[in-house]
């Protein structure tokens, strides 16, 4: 095994007096182990480890760091063993994390992809958006179309958590699960919902309504569910969190910011005035059926990570729809890039441990915006139907158009993405030629890079490859060898031109029409072949 280490790396060092005054070797080698999982991280970036096996890099560590502590002495040595072999244990027994997140404007496969890695992992957490997600899952036939659980819910063995970052509407949320039942899903503790996520209330749909209907020409083209104003509460520190739901009397400190709220919302809204005592009524008889799984989900990760337990990180959304980095103002209302991880689940950036975009064969979008590669016509219409380019949560038309490499850049760039799960391969059967946008053309001006501006955005002209087609069909491939050979030149062409290896291959909606590359960075991952 080739292992090469970088010069002058700094060692993680633990003074002598914290690591001698504890009794218990256990103990000894717990506080050690923990050395080399905070302090080794950053030595660990320094090593280059062939095949991903780093157990002699971290032996290298070990000893160096056993040394410092105790000197070259029989103790120093005996520590030697002692904490590498715990180490060791643990390292084997924990799992990798997984970030899964949307590289383009939203509704590119995510449902599918979580479903299928979901049995590789523990836990299923997700970070932030509403019930404006719609993740669609197929299984046996059977469509399954989730918004706010995450998708590892169809999996027995998987616990479901629906993080701080993420607003809920409790009827909707109170409807999947009902739905999730009639279909013989039994959810049972299986869920976790974090006391610190905030609540989507009835004035918020309204309020959310008028705002787009305000708009006029400008809108923004929301699901109108409510999810923009409830962050608007949230950043405005007079939101309603589900912790809050405990004390629903009428004196308590819930009842007067409802109280207020409301109030608000009725001088914005004239001849149709809301009650605040049903809002309030509403919210107590939420809270008695979904307060059992109401917890710390921050805390919970932690001692999910602390067990050695795998845990998948779910994102709603797309990149290019971030409140921050996306095409503003034409957003979504939260971070759904990778930093919305850390903030919308309440764990550190270390917990990542890969991050894997998914993306479409081509582009899509719902609602406003620019979208450079859109076609329109019978071309544009061709991938609609063939891909049933239709929203899972609204069911408007999706905008279609060619796959836009600039954009993909970009997201992999914003999220760190170390590979690419690429869903709907086979809506682009049977044309005869596919293009790809390399680069943008604006006011004469050749742009390699995505543009901040929207405006800017909606005045490029896409610079187009032109690849060949295929006739035969890869719907329902499961092998990499059963696609057409122009296939598999279309997508090397993507994965040059996106700077990432595509590891996934989505050839169908079932979960079984799908296409597992051989690839060390997925082995690591899902903690297969070390």
């Amino acid at each position: 095994m080739d292992v090469r280490l970088s010069s002058g790396l700094s060692h993680g060092t633990m003074e002598i007096s914290d690591f001698t005054r504890h009794r218990s070797t256990e103990t000894r080698a717990h506080m050690a182990h923990r050395q080399l999982n905070q302090k080794g991280r950053t030595y660990g970036k320094g090593l280059n480890v062939v095949n991903g096996k780093r157990e002699f890099a971290v032996m290298y560590f070990v000893l160096d760091f056993c040394l410092t502590c105790l000197g070259d002495s029989s103790t120093g040595k005996s520590a030697f063993v002692l904490v590498f072999c715990y180490h060791r244990k643990v390292a084997r027994m924990a799992k990798m994390n997984l970030a899964v997140l949307g590289a383009q404007w939203g509704d590119e496969g995510k449902g599918k992809v979580v479903d299928l890695l979901a049995p590789h992992f523990d836990v299923v957490a997700r970070y932030q958006g509403g019930h404006n997600a719609g993740h669609t899952v197929y299984v046996s036939g059977q469509k399954f179309v989730l918004h706010l659980v995450p998708s590892g819910i169809l999996h027995p063995d998987t616990t479901c958590v629906i993080g701080n970052g993420v607003v809920i509407d409790p009827d909707a949320l109170m409807s999947e699960l009902d739905m999730l039942a009639s279909l013989d899903v039994e959810v049972g503790d299986r869920l976790r919902i974090s006391d610190k996520a905030h609540v989507i209330l009835p004035y918020h749909r309204d309020l959310e309504i008028l705002a787009e209907a305000r708009r006029g020409e400008r809108k923004i083209g929301t699901t109108s569910r409510g999810i923009g104003p409830a962050y608007e509460d949230k950043i405005g520190r007079r939101g309603v969190r589900v912790g809050d739901l405990a004390d629903c009397s009428s004196t308590g400190p819930l009842a007067g910011v409802v109280k207020e709220n409301v109030a608000a919302r009725n001088k914005l809204i004239s001849g149709a005035a809301m009650d605040w005592q049903a809002v309030l009524a509403q919210l107590g008889a939420s809270w008695e059926r979904l307060n059992a799984w109401v917890t710390d989900t921050s805390l919970f990760l932690m001692r999910a990570r602390e067990a050695g337990k795998g845990i998948l990180f779910e994102g709603a959304q797309g990149a290019l729809l971030d409140i921050d980095h996306g095409t503003f103002p034409y957003v979504t209302s939260s971070n759904a890039t990778v930093g919305g991880v850390c903030t919308g689940l309440g764990v550190p950036p270390r917990a990542i441990d890969g991050v894997l975009g998914v993306v479409k064969a081509y582009t899509t979008r719902v609602g406003e915006g620019p979208l450079p590669t859109e076609l329109t016509g019978a071309a544009g219409d061709r991938l609609r139907e063939s891909g049933q380019e239709y929203g899972a949560s609204t069911g408007r038309p999706r905008r279609c158009g060619w796959f836009d490499a600039v954009a993909m850049r970009y997201a992999v760039r914003l999220n760190g993405i170390e590979a690419l799960a690429v869903t709907k391969l086979d809506v682009l059967d049977g044309l005869e030629e596919i293009k790809v946008c390399t680069a943008y053309r604006q006011d004469g001006e050749v742009l390699h890079d995505f543009p901040a501006d929207a405006g800017v955005l909606a005045s490029c002209e896409p610079i187009y490859e032109t690849l060949h087609g295929w006739s035969s069909p890869t719907q329902g491939a499961q092998r990499e060898v059963d696609l057409p050979a122009a296939a598999r030149v279309y997508v090397a062409r993507l994965e040059e031109l996106a700077g990432a290896p595509a590891v996934i291959l989505s050839t169908g909606s079932d979960r079984t029409d799908t296409i597992v590359r051989d690839s060390p960075r997925l082995s690591s991952w899902i903690g297969q072949g070390n």
